[in-house]
C-alpha cells in the first residue's frame, strides 16, 4: 500500500490500495475521483462494491497509465468511458463479474494504443460478434490474458506472431480454435496456456516447434491423443514448466521428456499412459521440483533406486496400478514436501521416513500391510497425513498429539485401536487439528474416552460402529464446522452445540428422535443430511426455514408424517423427503426456491394435483413425485421454455389421468441435448482444499428409481443419467412422436396404463436407451423395425398388449427372451415358438413328440382336417336344402318330432 506524488506540483499520481482489507461501496462522488491527475491506481483484492456497477468515473483519469481493479467483487457492464483513458498502459479487470460490450472494448483498443498488458480473466466477452483473429492488438502487446472470457473464434499466427507478445493466456474459452499449420515467425513467447480450448486435429500443432522462446506451456484439457512428440524435447529446450494433463495421451512412458533439462515442472496427469513408469529416464532433469503422473494406467512397481530427484519438493503418483511395496527412496528426498501415493496397489510394509521436509503425506487406498512406522511421529512439519491400514494392522492413536502442526489427519481400515490406559487428556489435546477422518475402525472404546479438539472444523466418523448416543466428547467440539458420522448405529443426538455448524450428515444410522427442531440452534447450516434413519413426528416449521443459507434438505427413508411445513428456505437446492408418510397438499410456496435442482417426494401418501408451479423452476434437474396419491389431468404448460433442464421426470405410481404430457415432452431440452444439461447436484464448501479433499465434504443428489425392471437406489446420480417414468397411471390415448426428440434418454417407462394406437417409430432415435418399458396397456400394430437400432438398449418389456406381426431381428433384439412380449397373441417370431407366414402367425402343427406317441406325423393330420372339412360342408348344404334326412338321423340313432310350420319357408326340424 503507498501513495506516489509528484515531485514538483505535489499531485497524487499514484494510489496502491490492493489487498489493504477495504470494505464498501465507492459513490460516484467519492474523494477518490478528484485525485484527477492519477497516473497509477490499484484497488486489486479488496470488497469495493458488493453487486453495484463499475463507476464510470473511473473514465476521467485521463492520465491513467496502470489501472487495475482486480478481484474487487464489481459487477455489471463495463461502462464504456473506460474506452476513454487512451493512455492507458496496463488494464486488470480480472476476476470480476464484468461484462464487455463490443463497442467498448473496440474502441478501447483503437484509443488506447499503448496498452502493453491486458489482464480481463472472467470477464465476459461471450456477446461479441467479432473473433480473436480480428482484433488490432498493439505492436507494443507483452501481455494479454483473457481466460474464461468466452471469447471465439481462430487462434492464428495474427496473434502468436506479435513482435512483443510474452505472455498469453486463453485459458478456458472452449470456443477457441487453435489453428495454426504455419508459424513463419520469430515468436518471442515465453509463457503459452490454451488449457480447454480446441485443438481440430487432435494432435499438438507441429508449428509449436517454432515458439523456441517457451519457457512455460499449458495444454491441458485438451483432449489431445496419441504420442508426445518429439518435438518439444528437440526444440523447447527452454521449457521449464510442462502441463499436458487431462488429455488422452496414450503408449508409454515418454522417455523423450528426459531431455528438457531445464524443467521445474512436469504434469502428465489424467491421461491414458500405461506400462512402466520409468522415472529412470528422467535422471538428467536435475532442476525438476515437481512431477505429477497421477491419473494414468501406469502398472508394476516403482524402481527400488532412482537418482536425478535431488531438488523434487512434489511428487504426484496417485490414482494408478503401482503395486509391489513403496521404495525407500520416496521417503528420503531431502527437499520433499508433497508426497501423493494414494489410490495403488501398494502392499508390503512402510519403510521409516527420512524426509523431514515433508507437509503432506497421503497412502490412503493401497494394502499396506503393518503398523505405521515411528518415524512418521517425527514429522514435526506435517500438516497434512493420509495413512490406511488392513486387518493386520493397530492404530495407537494418542501418538498423532505428537505432531503439533498437523491440520488434517485422516486414518482407515485399522483392526484395533490402542489408547492409553491413564487417558491422560493433556495427552490427548490436539491443538492444531482442523480436519479429522477417521473411517472403518471400531471405534467403540475411543467414544468412551476424553479427547479435546479446540479448533477442529470438520469431522468424519463413518463405518465405526459407533452406537446409542452421541460421545460427549463430539458434543463439546464447539467450533465445528462440518460433521459427518454416516453408517454407524447412532440412535440419538444429545445436546446439540454445534451452533457455527454448515454441514450436517447422521445418514444411515438409526436415529429415532421424536423431535428434530433442536437443529434449528444451527442458524448457520447449508447442508441438513438425516437420511435413513428412523426419524418420526412432524418436520418442523423451523427446520424448512431453518435460515437463508440451507441449500440441502435430505430426510428420505425416515418415519415422518404429518403435512409438509408452509414455507421452504428460498436458497434451497435439494429438498428430498422420498420414503416416508408425509401426507396433505404440496405447498404453494415451494415456488419461490428458484435455485431448486433436485425435489424428491416420492413414496408419500401426498394427496393433490400435478403442481403446475414446477414449471417455473428454470434449475430443475430432478422432479420425482412418484408413488402418492396424486391424481387428475396434467394441463397444458403454463411457463413459456418450461423445465429447461430437466433429466429426471418420475410421476409413477399415481392416479393421473387423460393424455401424456405432450407438451411437457416438447419442452424438456436437456433431454434433447440441447445446451447440455448442467452439472448436477453437488455441493461443497469453499473452504481450504485439504479439508475438501480429506472429508469429502460435500453432498451428492441421490434418486431411487425403477431402471431394467429393478428399483436402484443411486446414492449419487451418474451424470448419463436421463430418466422418464409415468407408469401405473391411468394415461390414455397414443404415444407421442416427441419421445423420439430426447436423444439423451437412458430409461423410458410408460407401462400399465390405458395407452393405445402404434408403437412411434421415432424411438429408434433414443439411441442410448438402456431401458424401454411399454408394458400392459393397449398397443396395437407391428413392433417398429427402428427399434434394432438401439444398441445399448439391455431391457424390453413389450408384454400384455395387442401388438402383432413378426419380432424385428437384429442387434440387441437378437438377446430378448419371451417374457418380453408375452400377452401379445398376435406376435410370431424369434424367441417365440409362434412361426410367421408373411408376417402372421402360423398355425402350429403337432410335434414329433407326437408323431412319436401316436405313429404319425403332422402329414396324415392335415390331409385328414382337409377331408373332415369337405365332408362337412356337403353335408351342411344338404341339410340346409332339403332338410334333415331321416337316414341321417337313423344313423346316428335318434327319431323325429315334427313341429308346426309358423311361418312361410320356415322348415325346422328338432332331434330327439
Amino acid at each position: 500500500m503507498g501513495i506516489t506524488c509528484h515531485s514538483v506540483s505535489g499531485h497524487v499520481i499514484g494510489l496502491d490500495l490492493s489487498c489493504s482489507g477495504l470494505e464498501g461501496k465507492i459513490h460516484p462522488n467519492s474523494t477518490l475521483f478528484h485525485l484527477t491527475h492519477l497516473q497509477t491506481l490499484s484497488l486489486a483484492y479488496n470488497v469495493l462494491l458488493g453487486y453495484d456497477q463499475l463507476p464510470s468515473q473511473f473514465g476521467d483519469f485521463v492520465s491513467l497509465t496502470h489501472l487495475n481493479l482486480s478481484f474487487c467483487w464489481f459487477d455489471g457492464e463495463i461502462p464504456s468511458e473506460i474506452s476513454h483513458l487512451s493512455k492507458l498502459q496496463s488494464l486488470d479487470l480480472s476476476l470480476n463479474n464484468l461484462n464487455w460490450e463490443e463497442t467498448t472494448w473496440k474502441r478501447l483498443l483503437q484509443n488506447a494504443t499503448a496498452l502493453h498488458e491486458i489482464v480481463l480473466d472472467q470477464t465476459d466477452m461471450s456477446s461479441f460478434t467479432s473473433t480473436l483473429s480480428n482484433w488490432s492488438f498493439s505492436f507494443s502487446l507483452d501481455t494479454l490474458s483473457l481466460g474464461f472470457t468466452g471469447i471465439w473464434g481462430h487462434l492464428t499466427s495474427h496473434t502468436l506472431c506479435l513482435p512483443n507478445l510474452h505472455y498469453l493466456d486463453l485459458n478456458g474459452n472452449e470456443d477457441i480454435q487453435v489453428h495454426v499449420p504455419n508459424l513463419n515467425c520469430t515468436s518471442s513467447l515465453n509463457f503459452l496456456d490454451l488449457s480447454y480450448c480446441q485443438f481440430p486435429e487432435s494432435q499438438i500443432p507441429i508449428s509449436f516447434s517454432n515458439l523456441t522462446h517457451l519457457t512455460s506451456l499449458t495444454l491441458s484439457g485438451n483432449e489431445l491423443n496419441g504420442s508426445i512428440p518429439t518435438f518439444l524435447s528437440n526444440n523447447l529446450q527452454h521449457l521449464t514448466h510442462l502441463d499436458l494433463s487431462d488429455n488422452r495421451f496414450s503408449g508409454q512412458f515418454p522417455i523423450i521428456l528426459g531431455q528438457l533439462t531445464n524443467l521445474q515442472a512436469l504434469n502428465l496427469g489424467g491421461n491414458n499412459f500405461g506400462g512402466k513408469l520409468l522415472l529412470s529416464s528422467l535422471a538428467n532433469l536435475t532442476q525438476i521440483s515437481s512431477l505429477d503422473c497421477s491419473y494414468n494406467m501406469f502398472e508394476g512397481p516403482l524402481p527400488n533406486k532412482i537418482i536425478g530427484f535431488s531438488s523434487l519438493t512434489k511428487l504426484f503418483l496417485n490414482d494408478n496400478l503401482l503395486n509391489e511395496a513403496i521404495p525407500s527412496w520416496c521417503f528420503s528426498l531431502p527437499f520433499l514436501t508433497t508426497l501423493e501415493l494414494s489410490n495403488n496397489h501398494f502392499t508390503g510394509h512402510t519403510s521409516e521416513i527420512s524426509s523431514h521436509s515433508l507437509l503432506y503425506l497421503d497412502l490412503c487406498g493401497n494394502k499396506l500391510q503393518g503398523n505405521i512406522p515411528e518415524s512418521m511421529f517425527n514429522l514435526v512439519s506435517l500438516t497434512h497425513l493420509c495413512f490406511s491400514g488392513t486387518q493386520s494392522s493397530s492404530l495407537h492413536f494418542p501418538l498423532f498429539s505428537k505432531l503439533q502442526n498437523l491440520k488434517t489427519l485422516a486414518l482407515s481400515g485399522f483392526n484395533s485401536l490402542l489408547l492409553d490406559s491413564e487417558n491422560n487428556a493433556s495427552y490427548n489435546k490436539f491443538t492444531n487439528l482442523r480436519a479429522l477422518k477417521l473411517v472403518q475402525i471400531n471405534l467403540t472404546d475411543f467414544s468412551k474416552t476424553l479427547w479435546e479438539f479446540p479448533n477442529l472444523d470438520a469431522l468424519q466418523l463413518s463405518e465405526n460402529n459407533l452406537e446409542g448416543k452421541m460421545p460427549q466428547w463430539i458434543q463439546n467440539i464447539h467450533s465445528l464446522e462440518h460433521l459427518k458420522l454416516t453408517h454407524n448405529q447412532l440412535s440419538s443426538i444429545g445436546q446439540f452445540s454445534w451452533y457455527q455448524l454448515k454441514d450436517l450428515d447422521l445418514s444411515f444410522n438409526s436415529l429415532s428422535d421424536d423431535n428434530i427442531s433442536f437443529i434449528c440452534k444451527a442458524t448457520s447450516l447449508e447442508i441438513v443430511n438425516l437420511s435413513y434413519n428412523k426419524l418420526r413426528g412432524t418436520i418442523p416449521e423451523c427446520v424448512a426455514n431453518l435460515s437463508s443459507l440451507l441449500r440441502v434438505l435430505d430426510l428420505q427413508v425416515n418415519k415422518f408424517h404429518g403435512t409438509l411445513p408452509s414455507i421452504f428456505s428460498w436458497r434451497l437446492e435439494t429438498l428430498n423427503l422420498n420414503g416416508n408418510q408425509l401426507e396433505g397438499h404440496l405447498p404453494r410456496s415451494l415456488s419461490n426456491c428458484t435455485y431448486l435442482v433436485d425435489f424428491d417426494i416420492g413414496n408419500n401418501q401426498i394427496e393433490d394435483t400435478f403442481p403446475n408451479w414446477v414449471q417455473s423452476l428454470q434449475y430443475l434437474e430432478i422432479l420425482v413425485l412418484g408413488s402418492n396419491k396424486l391424481y387428475g389431468p396434467i394441463i397444458s404448460l403454463e411457463t413459456k421454455d418450461a423445465f429447461p433442464q430437466i433429466l429426471v421426470f418420475d410421476i409413477s405410481s399415481n392416479n393421473f389421468s387423460g393424455q401424456l404430457p405432450k407438451a411437457f415432452i416438447e419442452s424438456f431440452q436437456a433431454m434433447k441435448g440441447i445446451g447440455g444439461p448442467q452439472a448436477q447436484g453437488s455441493y461443497y464448501f469453499e473452504q481450504e482444499d485439504d479439508v475438501i479433499e480429506l472429508l469429502d465434504v460435500s453432498y451428492d443428489d441421490s434418486v431411487t428409481e425403477t431402471i431394467k425392471g429393478l428399483t436402484t437406489n443411486f446414492v449419487k446420480i451418474p451424470t448419463f443419467f436421463v430418466s422418464i417414468d409415468l407408469s401405473s397411471n391411468k394415461f390414455e390415448g397414443e404415444i407421442p412422436d416427441d419421445f423420439g426428440e430426447l436423444t439423451a434418454l437412458v430409461s423410458l417407462n410408460l407401462s400399465h396404463n390405458r395407452l393405445a394406437g402404434h408403437i412411434p417409430h421415432s424411438l429408434g432415435n433414443l439411441i442410448y436407451l438402456e431401458s424401454l418399458d411399454l408394458s400392459s396397456n393397449m398397443l396395437t400394430g407391428k413392433i417398429p423395425a427402428e427399434l434394432t437400432n438401439i444398441s445399448f438398449l439391455e431391457v424390453l418389456n413389450l408384454s400384455s398388449n395387442h401388438l402383432e406381426g413378426s419380432i424385428p431381428r437384429g442387434k440387441q433384439f437378437d438377446t430378448f427372451l419371451n417374457d418380453s412380449y408375452e400377452g401379445n397373441m398376435g406376435l410370431c417370431g424369434f424367441p417365440l415358438t409362434i412361426q410367421c407366414n408373411n408376417n402372421v402367425p402360423q398355425q402350429e402343427y403337432p410335434s414329433s413328440e407326437a408323431e412319436d406317441k401316436f405313429g404319425f406325423g403332422w402329414k396324415p393330420v392335415a390331409i385328414g382336417y382337409a377331408c373332415g372339412t369337405v365332408f362337412g360342408i356337403g353335408l351342411g348344404c344338404c341339410v340346409f336344402w332339403i332338410g334333415k334326412p331321416e337316414w341321417l338321423v337313423i344313423i346316428f340313432g335318434g327319431t323325429t318330432t315334427r313341429i308346426k310350420r309358423r311361418s312361410r319357408g320356415n322348415r325346422r326340424a328338432r332331434t330327439t
